[in-house]
């Protein structure tokens, strides 16, 4: 089960019914967010969530309404007492951008590493999650983020038998381990099946439409995408400050073939989201308005 929750949904200042940008996920144990725009700290009690499992955080670009939340989290996770590492993911500058964020936040008892993206795809394994970081087109280097949990095969007790497997390595080959007993090397393939589906969710604010998102979201369960501007009108200011509108994210869902949209990062200007999605629902049917503390619990497909 990977649980998702949308913390805050606003663009370019925090509003009285919106935090700004940020995401949670979790799965065992783990919490991945990415962003932390200010007010994070707040959208993440008002969900009930906690700070101690966050032990990676992933930022898009470096404006203040992604990242300006950065320094207060880190005191507050100092002040818990936290030892654990964070490791931030992010593109390049991001140690200086985190060191200058630090002035006000210098003495933390917790280790705080910086992994710096250069190319336009790349992938890092952390904690379970395979993440896969892809520049996306703003006006300064930004990336979207695809996290995904995969899925071993189903084990096979027949199969264990009839290669007499010692039972005590069952559970390690199933957990994906090679082990080696009495001069025999026993491996995960030889009592697993395919690969089953696992869960992805995909999130993308800041950019225009290009086919590197598409890409990345393809087949997501659940794809995040910024819908700054809802009114037809403004297709030209999106263009010009390079943003989406409501139905560009619509027709990128489309093209990705996701199970859902959620759309966020929405600008101040923007009164009464939802008489718009009607006309988002014609391009994508399961499109649906994000909103603050926004949750769903992805599960795994049954066999």
């Amino acid at each position: 089960m990977l649980d998702v929750c949308l913390l805050g949904t606003a663009g370019m200042m925090p509003l009285p019914n919106r935090w700004l940008t940020s995401l949670m996920l979790r799965y065992n144990g783990s919490s991945l967010l990415i962003d932390c725009g200010e007010g994070t700290q707040i959208a993440i009690k008002e969900a009930g969530l906690s700070f101690k499992p966050i032990d990676t955080l992933c930022v898009t670009h470096f404006h203040a309404d992604h990242i300006s939340g950065l320094p207060g989290l880190l005191l507050t996770m100092g002040n818990a007492e936290r030892t654990e590492p964070l490791t931030i993911i992010g593109p390049k500058g991001l140690s200086r951008v985190v060191g200058a964020l630090r002035t006000i936040a210098p003495e933390l008892p917790f280790e705080v590493k910086c992994v710096e993206l250069e190319d336009a795809e790349e992938w890092v394994e952390r904690n379970g999650y395979r993440i896969h970081a892809f520049r996306v087109k703003h006006n300064v280097v930004c990336y979207g983020y695809s996290v995904e949990i995969a899925r071993a095969g189903k084990f096979s007790a027949e199969r264990a038998k009839e290669q007499n497997i010692p039972l005590k390595l069952w559970n390690p080959l199933q957990k994906g381990q090679t082990m080696e007993m009495d001069g025999v090397v026993y491996t995960p393939d030889m009592v697993l099946g395919p690969a089953r589906k696992g869960l992805k969710v995909t999130y993308c604010t800041d950019s225009r439409p290009v086919d590197a998102i598409v890409h990345a979201a393809a087949k997501s369960d659940l794809f995040i995408c910024e819908g700054m501007y809802a009114e037809k009108e403004k297709l030209a200011k999106a263009k010009q400050y390079k943003h989406m509108t409501f139905y560009e994210a619509a027709d990128m869902a489309k093209r990705a073939e996701v199970s859902e949209l959620w759309l966020t990062h929405f600008s101040p200007s923007l009164i009464n989201a939802k008489s718009y999605m009607p006309k988002v629902r014609e391009i994508f049917p399961n499109a649906h308005l994000g909103k603050d503390g926004k949750t769903v619990e992805l599960m795994f497909q049954e066999d």
